[in-house]
């Protein structure tokens, strides 16, 4: 008599994760609590979400870390290509910043982890980590480095780069909740266009004069303390 082969189930770890992953990707991190996520895990100890993640912070942090590596290694395959052209072009490069975070709107739990970098990006105090701004095997690293020789000082100074992962992370967290049509390639399209556009749209003499007078305050304020 032949026999079923044996069903592995998920553990209490990946259902938390999984469980976090899709309320996150309805309503954001500020909007789902904690007992929500063990409960839509099935969880039967109230406390297992503290006891496997140590809180929302590690749980975060493991959405962020479950997906990371196939981000990382998309944009460092897309840097590459870059690199090895002799032309400087701002839409490839917005494309290496797009593209490997848009894979996964089609990946399981991929909208949630989306929901995650957006909403800690977006903060009014970003929450990133220091560390891969110096680490120059950070694919946002060498983005960045990147993106910076086509950009003018004052561009470099206001951070666009920066503006544009916020709002690339945004449009992608949006796109999320918006899914009336499965492809994605109109939407992904338009977004490295926009992207490519933010980057490459020149400060304005009204933009500068605010920056340097800005500057200037700072400079006062900082030498009469």
């Amino acid at each position: 008599m032949a026999t079923s082969p044996s069903v592995t189930t998920p553990s209490v770890r990946a259902r938390l994760l999984s469980a976090a992953e899709v309320l996150y990707a309805e309503r954001g991190i500020d909007g789902v609590s904690l007992r929500e996520i063990n409960a839509l895990a099935g969880a039967r100890n109230a406390s297992a979400l503290q006891y496997h993640f140590g809180g929302r912070a590690g749980l975060l942090r493991a959405i962020i870390a479950g997906h990371r590596p196939g981000v990382e290694a998309r944009r460092h395959e897309l840097l590459d290509a870059y690199e090895a052209t002799v032309e400087d072009d701002l839409r490839a490069l917005a494309a290496a910043l797009v593209l490997p975070l848009a894979a996964t709107l089609a990946e399981p739990g991929g909208p949630g982890y989306l929901q995650v970098l957006s909403d800690l990006v977006n903060r009014p105090r970003p929450a990133i980590d220091p560390a891969s701004l110096d680490d120059p095997t950070d694919s946002l690293y060498r983005w960045r480095a990147a993106v910076e020789p086509l950009l003018s000082a004052e561009a470099v100074r206001l951070h666009r780069r920066f503006v544009a992962v916020r709002f690339t992370l945004a449009e992608l967290a949006r796109r999320t909740r918006d899914r009336r049509s499965p492809d994605d390639r109109l939407f992904v399209a338009d977004l490295i266009d926009l992207v490519a556009g933010l980057l490459a749209a020149p400060v304005s003499s009204e933009t500068a004069d605010a920056a340097a007078s800005r500057r200037r305050a700072r400079s006062i304020g900082g030498a009469s303390n």
